[in-house]
């Protein structure tokens, strides 16, 4: 992380780097009433600036700190720039203790808002906005000191030049990792398959899609704001900029927050009130990234939240309490992430309490399901309502794996704020119900029934379109041959639901078996499977929740299970 520093600074920090370890500590040690991830990430990040040569000369400038300034649409060496800084908990509590540096060490006059607050945790502040006249370079952010040249706060719509950035600012990944803004994360190795995955579909994934409403399916933005807190990659971060600033451009401010008002609602091209599309996740992305307050305030948070609270056109969300009830792991598992996501924004406790009927609805429909076939893992429903054919012939009671990524997804962000232990042993169960069930066994991919695409090699992994416990196996083919040729397009997503039950597996049999299948879908990872570009939504399926599951899978097996008890009860 410090290849940018010259040799001599390197020097240099090696003899600062006792008092550098002292001061990283005495703030590690303000979080030690904070689940053991917590203090992992930080002290992860205290190592490597130790190891790495983190100080300069002037012990203020710490390289996990640096900001890398560089233009945009802006002319000159005086460029409006607003850049978002996350926090991890406990570390600031007063905007006016965040100095902005120069490259030499001098302070540089600037502006600092509250941006996020850590409402889950202890109050303090979880991003701020650091406004100042930049060149292109390097700067620094320095906290504890009280900041002494002082500007005055301007706009987010300054730094915009035509719709477009004057100069962009990035922080690096270790600094982002550890921030939590995303959940824990892992930096992206360059030498990492998934990175390079990620790095390869972006080459076509990056152009703003404007003419295809479908492409921001499951959230563009975030993607691409995930994308950069792993890597601290400018065009990441200027991609998700863009895609965010139009996503919320078509978010509709007026009227009541259902169907089919559709307040709250995202309506570009006269689409529906369909609440799959209302995303608050990049919101808060945006914020602490980005600085970005211009595109919502509190009565647009309200009514997205409140939409997905009404269901839009789909009707309110519930407990599953018949087997006829309609039912899709997509709007169950995106409906928690955004009513996560409007907590963490806002604290609000209407949020909280969502959170805490949403899980209670899945866990409930896991262990009991009505239709009174037993509790095998997953959540099962209606394969005939579940594709809008009620009362159709032959239907098959099973789940869709790859739509249960999205609650798997909903599950650990609910987590993180809640630390509800009802959730960890319902990742195991759906992992076990994934390996015991979800996997096409590879004795059936023969002549004519490979339904793989031969970019993943002989050993690519493909799940079924619709898995069941309880039907044969002829019932899913044919399901299958019908809609599921290729969808081990979707294997990549299914990395976070092998990763999160891996994460809380205390059984060591189970946990081997969910490390091996991790490893054999790395296979989808080359560059044939990642220059496949036939939807632009794949980019946002594949990637919004997989990020984390290289963080996992670091982890010892059952990690979060120590994690849970050393909460205390507490959120983690």
């Amino acid at each position: 992380m410090s290849s940018h520093l010259s040799l001599r600074r390197r020097r240099r920090a090696s003899r600062d780097g006792d008092a550098m370890q002292a001061g990283v500590s005495a703030a590690v040690s303000r979080q030690a009433r904070h689940v053991l991830f917590v203090i992992g990430c930080l002290l992860a990040l205290a190592a490597s600036l130790a190891s790495e040569g983190a100080r300069s000369a002037d012990a203020s400038m710490v390289a996990a700190q640096r900001i890398e300034v560089k233009r945009v649409a802006g002319q000159g060496d005086e460029l409006p720039l607003s850049v978002g800084i996350p926090l991890p908990p406990g570390v600031l509590r007063d905007t006016g203790h965040l100095r902005i540096l120069d490259s030499h060490g001098k302070e540089v006059p600037a502006s600092v808002t509250r941006m996020l607050t850590w409402h889950d945790r202890d109050g303090s502040l979880r991003a701020v906005r650091a406004e100042f006249m930049a060149a292109p370079g390097t700067y620094y952010f320095a906290l504890g000191e009280a900041r002494t040249a002082e500007l005055p706060a301007w706009p987010y719509a300054r730094g915009l030049i035509k719709n477009r950035l004057a100069a962009i600012g990035t922080l690096t990944p270790e600094w982002l990792t550890a921030s939590l803004i995303a959940g824990p994360q892992s930096v992206a190795a360059h030498d990492e398959p998934y990175a390079r995955y990620v790095d390869a579909q972006f080459k076509w994934a990056a152009a703003l899609p404007v003419k295809d409403t479908t492409a921001w399916l499951f959230d563009r933005p975030s993607t691409l704001f995930k994308a950069y807190v792993r890597t601290g990659r400018a065009d990441y971060l200027e991609a998700a900029e863009a895609s965010y600033r139009w996503y919320m451009a078509g978010i509709k401010r007026d009227g009541a927050p259902e169907s089919p008002s559709c307040g709250g609602g995202w309506l570009p091209d006269e689409k529906p009130c369909d609440v799959k599309y209302v995303y608050i996740e990049p919101i808060l992305l945006a914020v602490a990234l980005t600085g970005d307050d211009s595109m919502h305030d509190a009565a647009t948070v309200g009514k997205m939240a409140d939409l997905w609270a009404s269901g839009g056109w789909n009707g309110a969300p519930g407990p599953y309490k018949h087997a006829d009830d309609y039912f899709t792991e997509r709007l169950a598992g995106l409906g928690l992430i955004e009513t996560v996501a409007a907590f963490e924004l806002t604290g609000d406790a209407r949020y909280r309490e969502r959170i805490e009927a949403r899980v209670g609805w899945l866990s409930e429909h896991q262990r009991a399901n009505p239709d009174g076939l037993g509790d095998d893992g997953s959540w099962r429903n209606s394969w005939n309502i579940h594709e809008n054919d009620r009362g159709g012939k032959d239907d098959v009671r099973g789940a869709s794996p790859w739509m249960s990524e999205n609650i798997v997804d909903g599950l650990w962000h609910a987590w993180l704020v809640t630390g509800d232990a009802r959730i960890p042993p319902m990742l195991t169960a759906f992992g076990g119900y994934l390996e015991r069930y979800g996997w096409i066994d590879p004795s059936l991919l023969v002549n004519p029934h490979d339904w793989r695409n031969g970019c993943s090699g002989g050993g690519g992994q493909i799940a079924w379109y619709w898995s069941s416990s309880k039907a044969k196996t002829e019932a899913l083919t044919k399901i299958q041959e019908s809609e599921g040729w290729y969808s081990d397009g979707h294997t990549v997503e299914l990395g976070l639901a092998v990763a999160a039950a891996y994460y809380f597996e205390k059984d060591p049999v189970k946990a081997a078996a969910l490390k091996k299948r991790f490893a054999a879908i790395a296979s989808s990872y080359s560059d044939s499977c990642a220059s496949i570009s036939d939807t632009l939504r794949r980019f946002n399926w594949n990637n919004r929740g997989a990020g984390v599951a290289q963080w996992m899978m670091k982890q010892p097996a059952g990690a979060g299970l120590a994690h849970a008890a050393n909460a205390s009860g507490s959120a983690p």
